[in-house]
């Protein structure tokens, strides 16, 4: 399928689906296409990611700057159990990510299925990228969930 046509079929389900995101990404790629700017495209790819995690990272760390996170708060995560839950949960999700790495060094045609599937999730259930590395981590553990399954019953 032609990569410009592939590229306003996500277009058209990004505006169909209400998500600005993907729509907006699909539309700077065509353009970027368009206007003959594939030479880009390679480095889009490396450094893409890196960038939106970048910004992700920024805006989660502007309460910090903004001084609307205090001492007392940081202290809270290790005192109370919301805090350590969540302190637990971040320690979980970096540990899926390193395995989702695992999978896509070993396994890298499946960045297609963590894409087709991040989108229907972005545009189906509202849900926001923030990289092939935890849903890989996820597709990880969902993978061994099946095989351990899967060997119970052969």
């Amino acid at each position: 399928m032609n990569g410009d046509l592939l590229l306003v079929i996500l277009i058209i389900i990004g505006l169909i689906g209400r998500s600005p995101i993907i729509t907006t990404a699909a539309c700077v790629l065509l353009v970027v296409k368009l206007i003959n700017l594939d030479r880009y495209l390679p480095t889009l790819e490396r450094r893409g990611l890196e960038l939106g995690l970048l910004f992700l990272t920024i805006g989660v760390l502007v309460p910090f700057a903004s001084e609307r996170i205090s001492y007392k708060d940081v202290l809270s995560v290790f005192t109370t159990w919301p805090g350590i839950i969540a302190l637990t949960g971040g320690a979980i999700a970096t540990y899926m990510n390193g395995k989702g790495l695992e999978l896509l060094k070993v396994d890298p045609q499946l960045i297609v299925g963590l894409v087709i599937g991040s989108i229907f999730g972005i545009v189906f259930m509202r849900g926001i990228p923030v990289g092939p590395l935890m849903a890989a981590g996820i597709t990880a553990f969902l993978l061994k969930l099946a095989y351990f399954v899967a060997g119970k019953f052969n």
